[in-house]
């Protein structure tokens, strides 16, 4: 932790708190949509546009934003690597599996039992990934997320080649990249799930911290290793697997805000996990905001804006020396 953080640890928070209250006001009235705040509680229209869209919207913006950077954070603990990240590893890509091939066996399945697939695939596929890159050496970090990306590629060309078959490429859009516009009353809520799954996270953390030791030395220090490993697989799988579905792919997020944290305040993870997912959710509003202003009225998809913003920042965090060791 730097010191300037360490000997102001209220006004850092009040700080970022005020951050993420101007971000949420902010999500709730920016849009083409005409909603005077003079009027909000006289107009029904503005009222019902609050209620039915822009609340729901926001809602699911910080939900997701705040999953995607704790899941992140738990696949890099669990992988051992810095570099990696559901996006990255083949968790989203079988999401998408699951979910195409929950639609072509069973055309009428309700989100939910969408969302049941897209995490049992969500969960297998992170399985196979994780017993591959723990067998890799581990004096070659890089090694881990070329693998992953590799993994991931080859998934998704699947996805890609069986929705091709089935025309089914247009459908395939909706969970590749990342937008929110389509968010409504009603079609968000399964992402709470993900909320639930982000304060089991919060009750392990300590174990999780342990786990980051390594295997041996988590069991000598009482650790049941293979069921924490399991635990963080089901958190990961149900967060990415409710993201795809709900809002679609939204890279990097669980990339780059682990690692900015990482880095300020250490691989705590009871005290990390606050300001990662306050982080996530700062990152993730404020690129759905950006993407409704750069060509308004129109709007440009979360995901794009972020592979832009995330990449950039990625870059950045590869060619940034520590200020100290």
């Amino acid at each position: 932790m730097s010191a300037a953080t360490a000997k102001h640890p209220f006004g850092t928070a009040a700080v970022a708190g005020l951050g993420l209250a101007i971000l949420f006001v902010l999500s709730l009235f920016v849009g083409v949509g005409d909603m005077p705040l003079g009027r909000l509680l006289s107009d029904g229209d503005a009222l019902e546009l609050l209620l039915v869209s822009r609340l729901p919207r926001t809602l699911a913006a910080i939900l997701a934003g705040a999953g995607l950077a704790i899941a992140g954070l738990i696949m890099q603990t669990l992988a051992r690597n810095r570099y990696v990240e559901p996006s990255t590893a083949g968790t989203a890509q079988s999401a998408e599996l699951g979910i195409l091939l929950a639609t072509l066996l069973w055309p009428s399945a309700s989100l939910a039992l969408k969302s049941l697939a897209a995490g049992a695939a969500a969960l297998l596929g992170t399985s196979v990934f994780l017993m591959t890159a723990h067998r890799l050496p581990p004096t070659q970090p890089f090694l881990v997320p070329l693998f992953g990306l590799v993994y991931g590629g080859v998934i998704g060309a699947a996805v890609t080649f069986i929705g091709w078959q089935a025309d089914l490429l247009q459908y395939l859009a909706v969970w590749t990249n990342g937008d929110f516009s389509g968010v409504l009353r009603g079609r968000y809520e399964l992402l709470w799930i993900g909320a639930l799954m982000v304060a089991v996270a919060w009750f392990i953390a300590d174990r999780l911290t342990i786990m980051t030791l390594g295997r041996d030395a988590s069991i000598g220090l009482g650790i049941d290793y293979a069921r924490m490993m399991q635990l963080g697989l089901l958190i990961v799988s149900i967060i990415s697997a409710l993201g795809v579905v709900v809002v679609g792919m939204i890279p990097f997020v669980g990339l780059v805000v682990p690692n900015i944290v990482s880095r300020l305040m250490g691989d705590n993870l009871r005290g990390t996990l606050p300001v990662v997912a306050a982080s996530g959710v700062a990152l993730v509003l404020g690129c759905d905001i950006l993407g409704r202003l750069l060509r308004y009225p129109y709007e440009i998809p979360v995901g794009t804006v972020m592979g832009v913003v995330g990449g950039l920042i990625f870059l950045w965090l590869l060619f940034r020396r520590p200020a100290h060791a």
